[in-house]
């Protein structure tokens, strides 16, 4: 699919049946193209064991059918019936304190419960049965944001027998894991993988390879059962792709491993939401109120068009205030289209907005739709109807250009510094989003890449930050590389087993990068040390014994950016002011020119179009990039809340 479109999440379970025509209708008057129906309705499906109707949604299909609307159908699988835990009472999942993830809202089951997973490849086959050959389906949804409320990770009975099977396949024999895991130490061995417990409810902190495992096979619980429920549906209909949500913020498990056995993936876009839930300071929480942080939604967007290997949509973008975060500020007038044309600036096929009609009771019942409770239209819907005019307008379509600077991301790094971060806050996703701001107010078009990924080739600039433990695809594309490296902190300061490697950090060949971590020094952020030239190094200082050339050190002597030829190491995590100087240091060598950005505006290129956003308060000024042939949606003055279309003078 080339040409974006606008959708919408319909729930038709929710209303009289008679609306439904009149929603459908007023859906494909003002343009929209796709919408997803079918999630947490398992209880209409099937209101008792065996007892199935699928009639109710077919007749909805149908109607969609004869209006020209494109169906995603999801499996109800995120929200079980009352009557499954009579069944199976001990599939609920259970939390870190030991306590049951009870009835009564959503995510409750265990991704480890045998019974379970029955029970969820016979709705799906049955859903399969029933409306897959239906012509207004074009695509499938796996169950519902997998890690949503905490629960990708279940310290239950079910969880440690299928740990320990897991940990007998992953090392062979006990001896090998208690040398993996350094069991030695504290007298932790095991005589059998059987004695294994799961790393909870310890006196102390657990082992943190334990830990690390424990994620890993978490993690890959969430793929063996997305990929039950992917190879019923794919067996129904090789044809149609499949797709599973993924959300903003959770990083739980391993969203490239899952995807891949998924034909392109979606995610849910909620920026005053999750600005609101996130810890961004005080001073961006002020700023971006009504906004969301600018950079935000373009990482994730480039993080799942990663996952989706070029393919993915937006399914739930946020329409107006939300229910769920501690505060639910009212999004600026314009932000509704803004995120749309941000997400289809980064390649996106599909934007579809939660939801039609906001619905007047239960727990959401406080988030707003494109319609209010009384049927008249929220703000958002008339934003949406001018995206989708907008987009006939323009005609953007094509790919997100391939960027000249690369991002290493990887979900293990995240989950190793949240075990043991030495220093609060150390995190590879602040190290990565920190580097991708610097790049992206300079107008940088970014690529993500996994840890996978075994040939840089094609990029000016890649970036690696604090990189848990070199995979062997990443040193690969490493030595192999022609183009400029950035590296660190702490990157290869840990081996896959989670010991320190005998080459000490960062695990490289000394004759590409003759760097060795000889002690780490972490600091209370308040505690930073001034850098030579500008910006200060806090948190995180690393003492480098190199022979590579020094090119920026503190002001205790301590180098923080050391390089030899192309490959840049960075021994220490800096404030803004230091990030952005090293990033723009790393351009120039790698003779990246930026743009001239005002504060506030982001922008990327797809197809033939650079798309510009304003985040800010108030008005922005562009100054026209040299490669633009002219706007051909708003001009060079942006109100807040603006959108500007400029056309690429030579397309991709």
């Amino acid at each position: 699919m080339s040409q974006p479109a606008i959708g919408v999440c319909y729930y038709p379970e929710h209303w009289d049946e008679q609306r439904w025509e009149t929603d459908i209708a007023r859906m494909a008057e003002i343009g929209i193209a796709y919408v997803r129906i079918g999630d947490f309705c398992w209880s209409r499906l099937e209101k008792r064991p065996g007892e199935l109707d699928f009639s109710w949604m077919l007749r909805a299909m149908d109607m969609f059918h004869r209006h020209g609307i494109k169906l995603m159908v999801a499996t109800p699988t995120a929200g079980p019936p009352r009557w499954m835990l009579d069944k199976h009472p001990d599939m609920v999942a259970i939390d870190a304190n030991g306590h049951e993830r009870r009835f009564g809202s959503r995510r409750q089951y265990d991704f480890s419960h045998a019974g379970y997973r029955e029970e969820c490849a016979r709705i799906v086959t049955l859903l399969a049965d029933a409306v897959g050959q239906h012509p207004a389906l074009m695509a499938w949804q796996t169950d519902n944001e997998y890690g949503c409320h905490n629960t990708t990770c279940s310290w239950s009975p079910a969880a440690r027998v299928e740990f320990q099977r897991w940990l007998a396949a992953r090392y062979g024999t006990v001896e090998a894991l208690n040398l993996a895991w350094g069991n030695v130490f504290w007298s932790l061995e095991y005589n059998d993988f059987t004695q294994v417990d799961l790393p909870n409810l310890t006196v102390t902190e657990p082992n943190p390879a334990a830990q690390l495992d424990f994620r890993r096979f978490s993690s890959d619980q969430v793929g063996t059962f997305n990929a039950l429920q992917v190879n019923i549906l794919k067996a129904a209909r090789p044809d149609l792709p499949v797709s599973h949500n993924y959300m903003g913020r959770f990083t739980e498990f391993d969203h490239f491993k899952v995807a891949e056995t998924l034909d392109f993936v979606t995610w849910d876009s909620y920026p005053v939401g999750f600005l609101e839930m996130g810890d961004e300071p005080a001073e961006a929480k002020a700023q971006y109120l009504r906004q969301g942080e600018p950079d935000f939604q373009g990482l994730h967007h480039d993080i799942y068009r990663a996952a989706g290997r070029g393919r993915w949509w937006i399914i739930e973008q946020q329409p107006g205030p939300v229910n769920w975060a501690p505060y639910n500020p009212d999004p600026l007038p314009g932000m509704a289209r803004l995120w749309a044309w941000e997400a289809f600036a980064h390649g996106a096929e599909v934007v579809a907005y939660f939801r039609w009609r906001q619905f007047p009771a239960a727990q959401e019942q406080m988030h707003a739709g494109l319609l209010r409770v009384d049927d008249q239209p929220a703000p958002a819907y008339h934003e949406a109807k001018q995206v989708i005019e907008e987009l006939r307008l323009t005609g953007i379509a094509g790919e997100a250009r391939k960027g000249r600077v690369g991002i290493v991301f990887d979900y293990e790094s995240e989950w190793a510094w949240q075990i043991q971060p030495q220093a609060k806050g150390f995190t590879h996703v602040g190290h990565v989003n920190a580097v991708y701001v610097a790049l992206r107010k300079r107008g940088i078009d970014i690529d993500i890449l996994p840890p996978t990924t075994a040939s840089f080739a094609g990029y000016d600039l890649v970036i690696i930050p604090a990189l848990f433990a070199w995979t062997d695809a990443l040193r690969e594309a490493v030595t192999s590389f022609e183009g400029h490296l950035l590296i660190g902190p702490r990157t290869g300061s840990k081996t896959g087993d989670f010991t320190i490697p005998q080459n000490l950090a960062p695990d490289l060949p000394s004759n590409l990068l003759d760097v060795k971590v000889m002690r780490v020094d972490s600091t209370r952020p308040e505690h930073g040390v001034a850098v030579k030239g500008g910006g200060t190094a806090q948190l995180w200082r690393e003492r480098l014994e190199t022979r590579a050339r020094v090119e920026i050190e503190d002001e205790e002597g301590f180098p923080v950016l050391v390089s030899q030829g192309k490959v840049f190491y960075v021994g220490a995590s800096g404030d803004r002011a230091l990030v952005q100087r090293i990033v723009g240091q790393l351009l120039e060598e790698a003779n990246i020119v930026p743009l001239a950005l005002p504060a506030g505006v982001r922008c990327r290129v797809r197809g033939g179009f650079r798309v510009y956003v304003n985040y800010a308060n108030g008005v922005a000024h562009l100054a026209p990039a040299p490669d633009e042939a002219g706007y051909v949606l708003g001009d060079a003055t942006m109100p807040a809340a603006g959108v500007t279309v400029a056309r690429l003078a030579t397309p991709d």
